[in-house]
């Protein structure tokens, strides 16, 4: 049997050929047809001998996204039954049959009447039958076949997980790992560069840079420092068509933060520092500040300070304020502005967590010295003694001395002090107080039996600042004098005998006598 080449074209050289005539690929030489096939050469025709099922058909293509004003032409089905005189009926069933694919049911011709989408749908199990057309009998068994959805490049790559917030420590190697992106493209990974996605950096250079295979994201300079730069905002792009022009892209954007290392030593801003402190600090109290600053942040910038030496290590502490980093000097002793007007102390603030790997920055402490300046105060008269006990006779006349107290201005200025006793409205008044020599002297007569004990307090102030008062318990013991005669405890009623002898001793006891009975 001869078929001449115009009365049995090959579906799988007409869809090479459409494939060829979309991409522009030409191929030359033999194409080899399948099974049940005609091998066509040009100019010439060769009969091959087929089994009685003479069927000439193979996997059919169709293009994605076709947009012409005409029906896609598919492939052609074609039977060794047909003759060519039209008594061949070719039907088409199956997926899309009558809506997507319509058949010439005379020449077998099929065609694509919509635009597909091979992300949506990648093949269509089509079946084709051949019948007689006057008898409807079939001339070939019923067979199955595909219509595949060839691909083309109508989907960009995207990056589902952007945009990216990622950290890499400062000072990092370069080539460190920062993160990797994943761009996913639509397109059929299987076929032509479509799907085949490259990596870019759009912007972030020359800070970072990005493998073009992987995406991974690396450091692309030695020792980024945080303290000069925090942020970056690198732009990835991915393109598919292996980078081509032409290809389609997408791109993300990812943050990159620098975290923070201890790479920065504590430096304090000034190497002498002065500080006023009143001679009146309180013992305990906080009486200054002082601060080295660390360019680092979190736990890399915590710091300790401590005093080294001075003429005042005795005198003044310091502790560290953990919240804002501060040196919180403190008095140990009291100041007297009269005996030492300034200290000299040497601080020192150093890291409290190292990092062994930036050792060679360091040292990771700096000194400063303090110079404390003591401040002279109008301080109170001050007493000799914290509190005086005198003693005084009962019956003492009228202005006798009780003793005397003292007190001088402490200041440099040694004003004069005057005294008075800071008497209640309410109290009774048994003693005064020279005001310019401390000597107190008693107003009334004083009896110990009536008033064993006076308490009383004298107040000093200095002439020129009377608000300054300093004030003293005074104790005043009254002393006795034999100036009370015995006196029986009762009265005794004694009964003595008439007949009783001289020298004679006789109880005493109470009796119960009736006066009136006498």
């Amino acid at each position: 049997m001869k078929i001449t080449s115009t009365s049995c074209i090959c579906p799988v050289l007409v869809c090479l050929c459409f494939v060829q005539r979309c991409y522009g690929t030409t191929h030359h030489g033999s194409i080899r047809g399948t099974r049940n096939q005609t091998k066509h050469i040009e100019g010439e025709t060769e009969v091959h001998h087929r089994p009685k099922r003479g069927w000439v058909w193979n996997q059919f293509f169709v293009l994605e996204e076709h947009m012409g004003p005409d029906p896609q032409y598919v492939g052609k089905l074609h039977s060794n039954s047909d003759k060519g005189d039209g008594s061949v009926k070719y039907i088409l069933t199956g997926e899309g049959a009558g809506t997507i694919f319509i058949i010439d049911d005379t020449t077998g011709d099929i065609h694509s009447t919509k635009s597909l989408d091979r992300e949506q749908k990648t093949h269509y199990v089509l079946h084709a039958q051949a019948i007689d057309r006057r008898t409807n009998k079939p001339l070939e068994p019923e067979s199955e076949f595909i219509i595949k959805v060839q691909d083309i490049n109508d989907n960009a790559p995207k990056f589902t997980d952007g945009p990216y917030i990622v950290t890499v420590p400062e000072m990092s190697d370069m080539g460190t790992s920062v993160l990797q992106v994943t761009a996913t493209d639509a397109d059929d990974p299987t076929y032509g560069n479509s799907a085949r996605v490259v990596y870019s950096i759009l912007q972030g250079q020359p800070y970072f840079s990005v493998d073009p295979k992987t995406g991974v994201i690396r450091t692309a300079l030695h020792n980024m420092d945080r303290e000069a730069r925090e942020h970056y905002s690198v732009v990835i792009q991915a393109k598919d068509m292996a980078g081509q022009v032409g290809g389609l892209s997408g791109s993300t954007t990812v943050n990159i933060t620098l975290t923070d290392v201890n790479d920065n030593p504590p430096r304090f801003p000034q190497k002498h520092y002065q500080l006023y402190v009143p001679e009146s600090a309180q013992v305990g109290s906080a009486v200054g500040k002082i601060k080295a600053n660390d360019a680092d942040t979190g736990s890399n910038a915590d710091m300790t300070y401590s005093i080294i030496n001075g003429d005042g290590v005795g005198i003044f502490s310091i502790s560290t304020d953990k919240e804002t980093r501060e040196g919180i000097l403190s008095l140990k002793k009291p100041l007297n502005y009269e005996k030492k007007k300034s200290y000299t102390l040497n601080i020192e603030g150093a890291n409290t967590h190292l990092d062994f790997r930036f050792s060679h920055l360091g040292p990771f402490k700096d000194a400063t010295m303090l110079k404390i300046i003591v401040g002279d105060v109008d301080e109170p008269p001050l007493f000799s003694m914290p509190s005086y006990v005198m003693e005084v006779y009962e019956n003492a006349k009228i202005g006798t001395v009780v003793g005397t107290v003292l007190a001088q201005d402490p200041d440099s200025a040694n004003s004069l002090v005057r005294y008075f006793i800071d008497y209640n409205a309410e109290d009774d008044r048994f003693f005064n107080i020279d005001a310019n020599t401390g000597t107190i002297k008693t107003t009334k007569v004083l009896d110990r039996e009536e008033t064993p004990w006076y308490n009383i307090t004298v107040a000093a102030s200095e002439n020129d600042n009377p608000s300054l008062l300093s004030h003293v318990t005074v104790g005043i013991r009254v002393l006795d004098v034999n100036d009370n005669p015995p006196e029986l405890a009762r009265e005794y009623d004694i009964v003595v005998c008439e007949n009783s002898k001289p020298g004679q001793a006789f109880p005493i006891w109470p009796l119960q006598i009736n006066r009136e009975s006498f």
